[in-house]
């Protein structure tokens, strides 16, 4: 067009879908709406001049004012051509852009708009001229990566001198969508749109690259891989004429190779022969090829025969033993028995040894101190939280991305088919929809089995009879009986604080000071304070929490001595100064209750950290005989208290109570600590002593600790964890205990240092226990305890 210009504020109007025309941009049209087609006829009988305008829904068929863009195009109808359909194409070009400020329907029922001609920006600069290199450079490199514009594109653009109409030639070429280029038109300043124009070439730009750099490197995979397959198909092609066949040539003649010299069962080699037969025959590019292979690299990959020489030496074992663990007798003295045993005939099975003990008292270390004592390799799998059978057997090789177990992995990892292999955390498998992990492990911890332990992906049996299997738990009450049955357990119920003192002295203190750089002369603990940190900075059984004070103290005065350099003397830690190392004490060794009281009585728990103490406390009240129980108890744990009530009820003459006083009383019974679960019959000899206590006005004494099941006859039957409860105790400061006469024997398994320190009370008769807890009617203390 000769004239650009665009004096009329009122023309016939086309709404556009999806696309948005610029100035100086000639296009067709096609144009179907009645509306629309009235608007063409009308522009045609007059100047010619039509407004387009692209509205923001496609799909609305009968657009107004608030869907249609308020920027668009005025333009001038070049060309039109009716179609057969009835619909029109109409050849366009835009002119100037215009602002829409109102739409209606006239009475031939076309769109007419009112609008407001923008003016043209016809400002140039040095700048502008520099921006409209830059974008010429740009556009150059779009259309060349874009392949969808033709080269004259550039052509057509670059003779253009004005920036205005350079920015439109520009922005009506590009390959962007409907809101980019309204925006775009929207732009009235050259400079402003040219910069727009810039960015949007870069990001389009980069685009293109990445897209042409995926597209090359997958023809090359693709080219690679063909020529790969058309070379194999040659080489296969020219051995049959040589009548080679490829048996020893390429991927199979290799692990021919490796397979000379691995001494395995004939029933493994037969396998790895057939899957061999099936290599040699599977396309390299059949996804069953790179199965078949992974299959071949583990089981050429096992220990068939392969296992480390035991260095029995009874001496050297008891050494490592002792060098890495502070007590702990018994394991120790197990080891050593089936060493012996293994010296004098090397064809006894492997014990399977279950180390039951709360958190930190060594049970996993211990694995590792049982491997440097044979001199074997050592495996550790957690099996913590594992809830699928597949993790403990494998996958089958159908699933994509099939493994074998964590036994065959750990076997594998080891080098060896007689390692140290220890179970973490037994006591934690759980079980689900997809199978049960402790069924999986029933054959591997059989001895009578585990020779012919299969894995779903191998598929062939292999012989774990030579594997020395250890596991851990902190309890054994989840272990699943059958499994229990297979393994022999081991108590490991805690320390002692006298113990934890010479751990931490000789173990854990000289262990933290050497990874922290310190000296002996650096840091000095006394025993005072060893021992304030162990009773009033942990509560445990084990020594993990001690090993964490002792580290934080080595951090501190790791600090100082960097800090000070010279000037730093060493330091040394006292008792009461530990609370500039530590913090205040968490714990206070006095809190518990000195004083005999009304309706208290202190028990003896086994939780998963080791003994412990707990107290039962019970109330009278007024009321009809009901009983209340409080403190998350168990339905064990309630039953021993209504049997306790029962028997009190029974034997009420005889403890001293009118034989009607349930009729008007109420009992509640609550073991503190709410917030923990509490379950077990142990519990019964103490609440009945509470019972009677709140019932009867009498004191329990406050040193004494008791345990133990209560009938209804009022008989004290045995319950377990006793070394565990008795530490507990003592640990507690706890010296006088009541225990079932047929615990008697296990407290022979508690060490004679702790034992003859204590005062134990056998009984079989809840008679005798509240004979020796209650203190007589009308006391007014009982005794205080003492350390």
């Amino acid at each position: 067009m000769s004239e650009r210009d665009w004096e009329l504020s009122e023309a016939p109007l086309i709404p556009l879908r999806n696309v948005v025309v610029f100035p100086y941009h000639v296009l067709p049209l096609f144009v179907g709406r009645p509306k629309s087609l009235k608007s063409i006829e009308s522009a045609l009988a007059g100047n010619r001049k039509i407004v387009l305008v692209c509205q923001k829904d496609e799909s609305n068929e009968d657009p107004g004012l608030a869907d249609l863009y308020d920027i668009g195009v005025g333009a001038e109808i070049l060309q039109l051509l009716k179609l057969p359909d009835g619909s029109d194409r109409v050849l366009v070009e835009g002119v100037r852009r215009v602002r829409i400020t109102n739409v209606r329907s006239d009475d031939n029922e076309m769109l007419v708009a009112s609008v407001e001609p923008l003016p043209a920006d016809e400002k140039t600069s040095t700048e502008r001229q520099a921006l409209m290199r830059v974008v010429l450079d740009q556009f150059s490199q779009y259309v060349e990566l874009s392949r969808k514009l033709p080269s004259e594109t550039v052509n057509n653009v670059s003779g253009v001198t004005e920036p205005d109409r350079f920015a439109d030639l520009v922005a009506s070429s590009l390959l962007l969508g409907t809101e980019d280029r309204q925006a775009l038109l929207a732009i009235s300043d050259a400079e402003e749109r040219l910069h727009r124009i810039a960015e949007l070439l870069a990001k389009e730009i980069y685009v293109l690259e990445l897209a042409r750099k995926i597209e090359s490197d997958v023809k090359a995979k693709i080219d690679q891989s063909q020529r790969e397959y058309y070379l194999r198909e040659q080489v296969r092609a020219i051995e049959k004429e040589l009548g080679e066949e490829g048996e020893e040539a390429g991927e199979v003649g290799e692990y021919r190779q490796k397979l000379e010299k691995i001494h395995m069962p004939a029933y493994a080699r037969d396998k790895i022969e057939e899957e061999l037969a099936r290599l040699a025959k599977t396309p390299a590019m059949s996804p069953e090829s790179s199965i078949i292979r992974t299959y071949l690299d583990w089981l050429i990959g096992l220990p068939w025969d392969i296992r480390t020489a035991d260095k029995i030496d009874l001496k050297r074992a008891r050494k490592v033993l002792d060098k890495d663990h502070y007590g702990l007798e018994e394991i120790k003295d197990r080891i050593l028995e089936y060493l012996a045993v293994r010296k004098l005939s090397d064809k006894a099975k492997g014990p399977i040894l279950c180390f039951v003990g709360p958190p930190g008292v060594g049970k996993t270390s211990l694995g590792k101190s049982i491997a440097e004592t044979l001199d074997r390799k050592f495996v550790h799998v957690s099996l913590g939280g594992i809830r699928d059978e597949a993790e403990v057997r494998g996958h089958r090789r159908t699933y994509v991305g099939a493994m074998p177990g964590r036994i065959i992995q750990g076997i594998k990892q080891a080098g060896t088919k007689n390692p140290v292999f220890l179970l973490d955390e037994i006591d934690k498998v759980g079980a689900d929809f997809r199978g049960d992990p402790t069924a999986a492990l029933l054959e591997a911890l059989d001895p009578e089995q585990n020779t012919q332990f299969s894995d779903h992906y191998i598929e062939i049996p292999f012989d774990l009879s030579e594997v020395l299997f250890l596991t851990t738990a902190n309890v054994s009450e989840t272990i699943p009986s059958a499994l229990l049955d297979r393994m022999e357990v081991i108590s490991l119920p805690g320390y002692t604080d006298e113990e934890k003192q010479q751990i931490a002295r000789h173990f854990l203190l000289p262990k933290a000071m050497q990874q922290h750089g310190l000296k002996k002369e650096d840091l000095v603990i006394d025993d005072r304070a060893v021992l304030a940190i162990i009773q009033q900075y942990t509560r445990e059984a084990g020594v993990r929490g001690l090993e964490r004070s002792l580290v934080r103290i080595c951090r501190k005065v790791a600090r100082a001595k960097v800090e000070e350099k010279k000037s730093f003397t060493g330091a040394t830690v006292h008792a009461d100064g530990l609370a500039a190392y530590l913090d205040l004490a968490p714990y206070s060794y006095t809190s518990l209750i000195k004083e005999a009281r009304v309706g208290v009585a202190c028990g003896l728990v086994v939780t998963q950290y080791g003994g412990d103490t707990v107290y039962v406390e019970s109330t009278r009240m007024d009321g009809k005989g009901n009983l209340q129980l409080t403190g998350q108890l168990g339905d064990v744990m309630k039953e021993s208290a209504q049997a306790a009530l029962s028997y009190i009820r029974t034997h009420a003459v005889d403890i001293g109570l009118d034989p009607h006083f349930i009729e008007k009383t109420d009992l509640h019974v609550h073991v503190p600590e709410g917030a923990v679960p509490k379950e077990g019959p142990s519990a019964g000899v103490t609440m009945a002593t509470a019972m009677v206590s709140a019932l009867t006005g009498r004191k329990v004494r406050s040193d004494i600790a008791m345990t133990g099941e209560i009938t209804l006859r009022g008989q004290v039957l045995p319950v377990g964890g006793i070394k565990a409860k008795v530490l507990g105790a003592y640990r507690a400061g706890i010296r006088k205990l009541i225990l079932p006469e047929e615990n008697r024997r296990d407290t022979s398994k508690i060490s004679p240092d702790i034992s003859k320190k204590l005062e134990f009370t056998f009984v079989n008769d809840i008679a005798q226990v509240l004979d020796k807890a209650l203190l007589p009617a009308g006391t007014a203390s009982g005794s205080k305890r003492r350390r």
